[in-house]
């Protein structure tokens, strides 16, 4: 019997802060902006806007930058791809659950350039059965709908159960039980004290595929 395992992309399977902080150390210098830039960067990313839209708004006005939003956006989503890893363990963790008889597949929110380009450029995209993208279905999580388009891209229906691994607990962990899946909730800390109802709680992707292993 196939099983329906799904997982977020940023901060689950890749870890978008390491890139993050890569890309302010290259903007800093790109710029001539000074270490006190990256640090400034680093606290304006931590604040949780919403849209990089509305950072890149208050990037530009900080610094005085001749470049538009549009430009300093896609430029920043051009280049992330390139900065982004995903570890050689987390790859083979998912070629073993493939192996083992789940169906895999990434559930991601983003832009579809940006997030396209990391899937690829780290080697998601040869190693799971489907990946399903906000910035191309025009829905994002915790919509529902952007589950059901990735159990049934892995020949599957939600209906028949699954999981959810992810890092945010309303996007993934909410989103997932919503969806009718069971869920793992990998905390980096970044929400202390946020509520959530996920089955399991980790720190790391690879524990959260020792839990799906375990499942009979």
């Amino acid at each position: 019997m196939q099983r329906l395992a799904l997982f977020d992309l940023d901060n689950t399977l890749v870890h978008l802060d390491e890139a993050f902080q890569a890309w302010t150390a290259e903007f800093a210098d790109e710029h001539d902006l000074g270490r006190e830039a990256v640090d400034w960067l680093l606290v304006l990313d931590r604040a949780g806007h919403s849209h990089r839209e509305v950072f890149f708004g208050k990037v530009r006005e900080h610094f005085a930058l001749s470049e538009s939003v549009e430009e300093l956006w896609g430029r920043y989503r051009k280049r992330m791809p390139y900065l982004v890893r995903c570890r050689s363990d987390v790859l083979e963790g998912l070629v073993q659950l493939r192996a083992a008889g789940w169906k895999v597949a990434i559930v991601t929110n983003g832009t579809a350039d940006n997030q396209l380009g990391k899937v690829q450029q780290t080697g998601l995209a040869e190693v799971v059965d489907a990946y399903v993208l906000s910035g191309v279905e025009g829905i994002r999580k915790p919509d529902v709908g952007l589950f059901e388009i990735a159990a049934k891209r892995c020949g599957m229906i939600l209906a028949d159960g699954g999981w959810m691994v992810g890092d945010h607990p309303v996007a993934d962990i909410g989103g997932g039980r919503a969806a009718g899946l069971r869920t793992v909730w990998i905390d980096r800390g970044t929400w202390p004290g946020q509520e959530h109802a996920a089955d399991h709680v980790v720190t790391d992707v690879l524990q959260a595929m020792e839990i799906l292993h375990a499942v009979r």
